[in-house]
């Protein structure tokens, strides 16, 4: 494994450390201190997954699968359950492939998110990742509507070493998705990554925007691969399921950027987002640096969870 992974991998199982604490050791307790495996047994598990920001229906799902492995394994001893409790975990996190298509192809990849979730951070740290592998990439600031935006965004590109193409405070949005499409076809550009607001208050203003922002992008550049991913905060848990499935009512929802989930007691909602809406989270956040932003592997996350050791 690649240093890179492995030092990301030691990052992630101790920003996952209040998840942990609040999963695993309760867990731990249930394993050691039941005889048998009963309907308290199971129900203690529920708990304390659903304590962990797992959600209600996934935590089901995981104790359905759970229940049916013990049977068919004429399993006895609740010792013997942690690991079919993790492989059940892994396995409602399996959405298929989680492509990262947009990387080998003209894209234009669109960040959406509600103010104060790292939206624009996750961004500028995205635009670093591509350019080390090589790709010209461009930047559009089209969240005009947050002053601060476009000032932290321009930084961001300073510091990726990439170029930016923004409008005035106020500015339509799709005017400079506009300007961006344009910039990116005259510089043969990669990738158009495109910083865009996200006031769910007002979901039908929103609607508007990214519909108009899409017809642009459609008209303007039918050639490129289209990608949107939204960014959601760790810390929030459920709140970010709800905001999750609000943005895939509004937009067509390709991926998950969850950020924050450094010194969080719910970093489950992972588990959770994977599980019930069925959009892979592609990009994880345990904190400041550019490398703190890394493609989601679902298997290391559960064994970062359950502090499992990583050779696989």
């Amino acid at each position: 494994m690649p240093e890179e992974k492995v030092g990301f991998f030691k990052r992630l199982v101790k920003g996952l450390n209040k998840t942990r604490d609040s999963i695993v050791s309760g867990i731990d307790a249930i394993f050691s201190g039941f005889s048998s495996i009963d309907d308290d047994f199971y129900e203690e598990i529920e708990e304390i997954l659903v304590m962990g920001d797992i959600g209600i229906n996934t935590t089901t799902a995981i104790i359905e699968n759970l229940k049916k492995e013990v049977n068919e394994r004429h399993i006895k001893e609740p010792s013997e359950c942690k690991q079919l409790l993790i492989d059940s975990i892994k396995k409602q996190m399996a959405v298929g492939e989680t492509a990262y298509e947009f990387e080998h192809r003209k894209s234009v990849v669109l960040v959406i998110g509600v103010n104060g979730v790292g939206k624009t951070t996750s961004v500028g740290k995205l635009a670093g990742k591509l350019k080390d592998q090589g790709k010209k990439v461009i930047l559009a600031a089209a969240d005009t509507f947050r002053a601060a935006a476009g000032e932290q965004l321009t930084q961001w590109a300073s510091r990726a070493g990439v170029e930016i193409i923004g409008g005035q405070s106020g500015a339509d949005p799709a005017s400079v998705v506009y300007d961006a499409v344009a910039a990116a076809k005259a510089r043969n550009a990669d990738v158009l990554l495109c910083d865009t607001a996200g006031r769910l208050h007002n979901k039908k203003n929103l609607m508007e925007e990214l519909k108009k922002i899409y017809r642009i992008l459609e008209k303007e550049y039918p050639e490129a691969y289209l990608e949107t991913l939204v960014v959601l905060d760790g810390t929030t848990g459920q709140n970010a399921l709800a905001q999750a499935r609000q943005f895939n009512e509004v937009a067509n929802v390709t991926g998950i950027i969850l950020t924050k989930l450094d010194g969080t007691a719910k970093g489950g909602i992972a588990v959770a987002i994977e599980s019930e809406l069925d959009i892979p989270v592609k990009y994880i956040g345990v904190g400041e640096s550019i490398d703190d932003l890394q493609k989601f592997n679902s298997e290391e996350f559960v064994n970062a969870l359950f502090d499992v050791s990583n050779e696989s």
